[in-house]
């Protein structure tokens, strides 16, 4: 039952009982281009075997980054690697930390960590269970991934899907790190070969999925290869009030039963107070450090706006990024492949994406996007999570979501790499009501059925829902009202945040509110508050409808009291008034409107509102525009951007060659480093943000050479 109301999947595809077709990429202007065959299969990167504590080293062969070379551990006799490393606390944690920042250093590229971070990582090399809440993009992966590290033994992953696995997988083997993962996509063969790498301890992280942690002699296994730390990500998918729970991941908490000595991290961008609290009582964590990181992305711009002309509304901001990254959100199935199909007739490389197309075609779509061979994808809530291309400009809602979590988890995909990116919501009345009829269907069929916990779970959807829509029809600091969502403390400054539409004054005070407010109220009172709002819109409009004259509306006083004003202002208002509670709306097919005691209290003159209309956009104090020109504003850097573009097509190629997403290699802060201070020697290479020891030695080469070529 947990799953038809709150998980990830694009339910509202019930909408449509048609059957759609499905465009081809020749329909979509023939803009999807096959790169290589796609992914292959990533499991285990093979450098030497040790069991004790170690100073990280990147690996000195080609390995797994070597294009062409052979990406399975070899065969032969499990080596003897002595005993199997036990949890515990590292001996000196001061020492261990100095070896972790050098980890960072000669892995990542990275110079520092934010405290956050520092905090969770010196709280798990003290095998304290810790709770990290970060932001999407916070930097939430190298909690667990560095001390991995600097630790003996085996750190075990759990994530919720194949896609978010492999794509972390991919960046760490980039990195020369010992990782592998054991899941259903691989075959035989490569099981076996990830087996034999743990069976010889030659892997410091493996990543699995709940199911394949319930296996049985999985557990076993993973304590004879070391086991001594595990991450659950995604974490608030344990949680009964989380917006995507998964009724897999309850039986985690039997870890700590079998082994209440293994320190458990478990990490979550998306969790309220109350869902944290659930994810420590169901994984049992034992008085956890908790570490909360700054929910603000002071680089996202938030605009919400009511949904009047979609497509129109859609091409002002994509046409403000040309051939940029950016994702598109709509609730059905059938809106992701129409909207896909006219934005590719007006020249955007964009494509659909949901849970009813079949697998191959999902995967073309997928990597296409992430192999930049596409600029936009169209797409349910089925696509996303995983999805860790740093260059993402904007995400477009098109509709309204179903709670506050999941809005900023999608719009958290936008800007990872830190440069400034857009976030516009587009909603009406009728995606609330199309949200809170299927949360109700959902719950009556499953109470039918003898699921308990039934309306409990509905009473938590309708609230998750209640809230975003208070937060599209509000008129608060869109950063304030997130960051304090989830916890946090916002102190918005004088002259406001700079990057949403409240601050930037694209949101107008109505002049006459209250009068503009009563009029609704009272008509709504005058049409016996039995119908619903397009009815109201058009009585106050003044429509000559057969309807409106069938029923003697026409009679009434309030009929064409509002005719000055166009249909979209007025559904406007009226979802306003929805959000504040003075407007109710009936449940079931018939959303008839009503007033609520506070409603009627603001119809008397015996309470005041306020309303809003959207203004005329101003430009945000955020650079928009091509990375490279972010990058370069932002760090005061003189970058040749022929020589990005360049290094952006070399980028392009040689992932291709490793059948890899081109920011698996570098993102485009990194490039424009490269562009800005031309590098010709390996040690210059390595102060690039973002340049490892392992990058700098299988990619420095290459791109340094396209660097002097360009200078010739």
């Amino acid at each position: 039952m947990g799953s038809s109301l709150t998980n990830g999947g694009d339910e509202m595809s019930g909408y449509e009982n048609e059957e759609v077709k499905e465009p081809s990429a020749d329909e979509l202007a023939g803009l999807f281009q096959d790169s290589n065959g796609g992914f292959d299969t990533l499991d285990v990167v093979q450098p030497e075997a040790s069991g004790e504590p170690r100073r990280y080293q990147a690996s000195d062969d080609g390995g797994w980054f070597a294009p062409g070379a052979d990406r399975l551990a070899p065969g032969g006799p499990a080596m003897d690697a002595g005993p199997p490393a036990v949890p515990g606390p590292v001996p000196d944690i001061d020492a261990t930390m100095a070896d972790l920042m050098e980890a960072v250093a000669s892995t990542w590229g990275f110079n520092g960590l934010r405290d956050c971070q520092e905090e969770a990582m010196r709280g798990s090399l003290l095998a304290r269970d810790v709770l990290v809440i970060m932001p999407t993009g916070g930097g939430k992966s190298l909690c667990y991934q560095a001390p991995a590290l600097v630790r003996p033994g085996l750190t075990l992953v759990v994530s919720p899907l194949i896609a978010l696995m492999k794509d972390q997988l991919d960046g760490l083997l980039a990195n020369g790190v010992r990782a592998g993962m054991l899941t259903s996509a691989l075959d035989p063969d490569e099981r076996t070969a990830v087996r034999r790498a743990m069976d010889r301890r030659e892997l410091d992280i493996l990543f699995v999925s709940p199911e394949r942690l319930a296996a049985d002699g999985f557990i076993e296994h993973a304590e004879r290869a070391g086991l001594t730390s595990i991450a659950v990500d995604e974490a608030h998918c344990i949680s009964h009030w989380g917006h995507d729970f998964r009724p897999d991941y309850r039986q985690l908490g039997a870890l700590r039963e079998r082994r209440p000595d293994v320190p458990i991290i478990a990490l979550t961008a998306t969790a309220t107070p109350r869902v944290r609290e659930d994810i420590v009582s169901e994984l049992r964590l034992i008085d956890p450090l908790r570490v909360v990181g700054d929910f603000d992305r002071p680089n996202l711009t938030y605009r919400v706006l009511p949904r009047l002309d979609l497509e129109g509304q859609v091409m002002k901001l994509v046409e403000r990024y040309p051939s940029q990254a950016g994702i598109i959100y709509c609730i059905r199935r059938k809106d992701t492949e129409s909207l896909a199909r006219d934005l590719a007739r007006r020249g955007v490389r964009a494509m659909p994406y949901h849970a009813g197309l079949g697998t191959p075609e999902r995967d073309r779509v997928q990597e296409a996007f992430l192999n930049e061979g596409i600029d936009v994808v169209v797409a349910t809530v089925a696509f996303g999570m995983g999805i860790d291309r740093p260059d993402v400009r904007f995400v477009i809602h098109a509709s309204l979501p179903k709670g506050v979590e999941q809005y900023s988890q999608e719009t958290g995909r936008a800007g990872r790499d830190g440069l400034p990116s857009e976030c516009l919501l587009l909603y009406s009345g009728s995606d609330f009501q199309g949200w809170k009829g299927i949360m109700e269907r959902s719950a009556q069929e499953a109470e039918a059925e003898g699921v308990t916990g039934a309306m409990d779970e509905l009473h938590g959807a309708l609230q998750r829902l209640g809230e975003l829509w208070g937060f599209a029809n509000g008129g608060v600091c869109r950063h304030k009202y997130l960051v304090e969502y989830f916890g946090g403390d916002y102190d918005v400054k004088e002259g406001g945040c700079g990057s949403c539409d409240v601050c930037l004054g694209e949101l107008k005070v109505v002049a006459e509110s209250q009068v503009t407010a009563q009029k609704i109220l009272s008509c709504i009172v005058r049409c016996d508050q039995r119908y619903g709002a397009a009815h109201v819109t058009d009585v106050l409009r003044g429509a000559n409808t057969e309807r409106i004259r069938t029923k003697g509306h026409d009679k009434l006083s309030t009929y064409g009291l509002m005719k000055a004003y166009p249909a979209s202002e007025i559904r406007a208002w009226i979802d306003q008034l929805v959000a504040m509670d003075h407007i109710g709306v009936a449940s079931g097919n018939y959303p008839t409107l009503h007033l609520t005691p506070t409603g009627a209290e603001v119809m008397k003159g015996e309470a005041e509102v306020t309303l809003l209309l959207p203004n005329t956009p101003k430009r945000s104090t955020k650079r928009r525009g091509g990375s490279v020109a972010a990058v370069a504003q932002e760090e005061s850097l003189d970058v040749d951007e022929a020589l990005f573009e360049t290094l952006r097509a070399l980028r392009k190629s040689m992932a291709a060659e490793r059948s890899v997403p081109p920011y698996i290699l570098f993102n485009d802060r990194s490039l424009a480093h490269m562009a800005a201070h031309k590098p010709s020697t390996e040690a210059e290479f390595l102060k690039i943000k973002g340049v490892g020891e392992k990058k700098a030695k299988d990619l420095g080469p290459a791109f340094m050479e396209a660097i002097e070529s360009h200078g010739k």
